[in-house]
């Protein structure tokens, strides 16, 4: 239980880490791929208005001739011509090229140029990137669409760069902070830890210690009954309430020392199947009884390796909870197979008309029970779930409650150690 406490501080911190590192980096990412688009957006912005050409006048004045950019991104206006690799290609409107001008670029040739064209044109927006390749296409006035690409590879190997340089400092970072959480989860769980195991300690001193008053008070009340006689009505009260008394006191005792084992009952081989039947026989009078039906389906000469005793009471559990909480008439359904390779799983439904989603939400908490089981028809303690629980994460298992749609109850029981189906008698 400690241990899973500190896995899940660990991971929440980790996981809440990892989401905030997240938001960040897209964000930065967003903004600079934003700044390299609009970086080259200006530059062709430009282009087009000159005609796929840089204007023959100094850039500083062009710019404050009135242009429509103010080119924050750039110092020196004067070297943009010079820094800038761009071709043009001009198709006519049914897509014939007219001509492609390749003089500002070696990289590409003709018909590279005249692929990336018919590449945009099948795009179908104003602007974008090709590979990396910042287009912009123009309606010309006679006529016919003039595509210009502008090479913003340089500028795209450097937002790469940023990309690649931030995810390693943040796994690095993640890393870092993993070591930390490692390192310091024990002590930040320490106090609840500390209370935990005073908590459990008081449960089973206290429960040592009312065993006594108990065990002496129904001793006393045999002794009355021979004296008194055994129909006495206040004498039979007393000594049910003393051995309900005395069976939850077991209760707890035992659930307090499957939390002190945390795993590690002892573990052997045994046929599953035939303790499970054996378990499952045991309430098929007391299914009579109540006018109830209990069916089992299990399937035959399967071996597990775990804790025998501690299955058998799991399935007692189970079938006690699923009768006592069926209505009159209702049909509980146990069922038992493979689960894969190396796992078993335990099914039992049973009717259970009046669940509500915060039963199903408490359904393995301590002393819990829906309104409707609080009566004295029942006669539970709100444990016994509890326990089957505890059995359960003591064989690193899984256990889980769902309802469908008839409105039938399900637990469902998953236990690893699955050895291989027992061999035939006389095989």
């Amino acid at each position: 239980m400690i241990r899973r406490l500190q896995i899940k501080l660990i991971t929440a911190a980790m996981l809440s880490l990892a989401l905030v590192l997240a938001v960040i980096f897209g964000i930065v990412a967003l903004r600079s791929f934003r700044t390299v688009a609009s970086n080259a957006d200006e530059i062709l912005d430009i282009l087009a208005e000159n005609e796929g050409q840089f204007p023959d006048t100094d850039i500083a004045a062009y710019m404050d001739s009135g242009a429509l950019w103010s080119f924050s991104n750039y110092n020196n206006y004067e070297e943009i011509p010079y820094e800038s690799r761009y071709f043009t290609v001009t198709l006519t409107e049914d897509g014939v090229v007219l001509s492609a001008d390749l003089g500002q670029i070696a990289a590409v040739d003709e018909t590279d140029a005249v692929e990336y064209a018919h590449t945009a044109l099948d795009v179908g927006r104003e602007r974008g990137f090709i590979e990396d390749y910042r287009y912009i296409v123009q309606s010309l006035d006679g006529g016919g669409t003039r595509i210009i690409f502008l090479d913003c590879s340089r500028l795209l190997f450097t937002y790469r760069l940023g990309l690649f340089t931030t995810v390693v400092v943040a796994v690095a970072g993640l890393a870092a902070v993993l070591l930390v959480m490692m390192l310091l989860s024990k002590r930040i769980i320490r106090p609840i830890v500390e209370s935990y195991e005073k908590q459990r300690r008081f449960i089973t001193d206290a429960g040592h210690e009312i065993k006594t008053p108990l065990t002496i008070i129904d001793a006393d009340a045999e002794v009355l009954a021979m004296e008194l006689g055994e129909e006495n009505e206040w004498l039979l009260d007393i000594q049910a309430q003393t051995h309900r008394l005395t069976e939850l006191t077991k209760n707890l005792i035992f659930l307090s020392r499957m939390q002190e084992a945390d795993g590690q009952e002892q573990m052997i081989d045994f046929p599953v199947s035939d303790v499970v039947s054996e378990a499952a026989q045991s309430f098929q009078s007391l299914a009579k009884t109540q006018d109830k039906v209990l069916m089992c389906q299990v399937q035959p000469m399967l071996t597990l390796r775990g804790d025998e005793k501690g299955v058998r009471q799991l399935v007692s559990i189970l079938l006690d909870n699923a009768l006592k909480y069926s209505p009159q008439g209702g049909v509980i359904l146990l069922t038992l197979g493979k689960a894969g390779k190396a796992n078993l799983q335990l099914n039992v439904e049973n009717p259970a008309p009046n669940l509500t989603k915060k039963d199903m939400a408490h359904m393995f908490d301590r002393f819990y029970r829906g309104d409707e089981s609080h009566n004295s028809q029942t006669g539970g303690y709100g444990i016994g779930l509890s326990i089957a629980k505890a059995i359960v994460d003591g064989q690193r298992g899984r256990i889980s409650a769902s309802s469908r749609e008839n409105g039938n109850l399900v637990i469902t029981v998953t236990l690893p150690g699955l050895v291989t189906e027992s061999p035939q008698k006389g095989e």
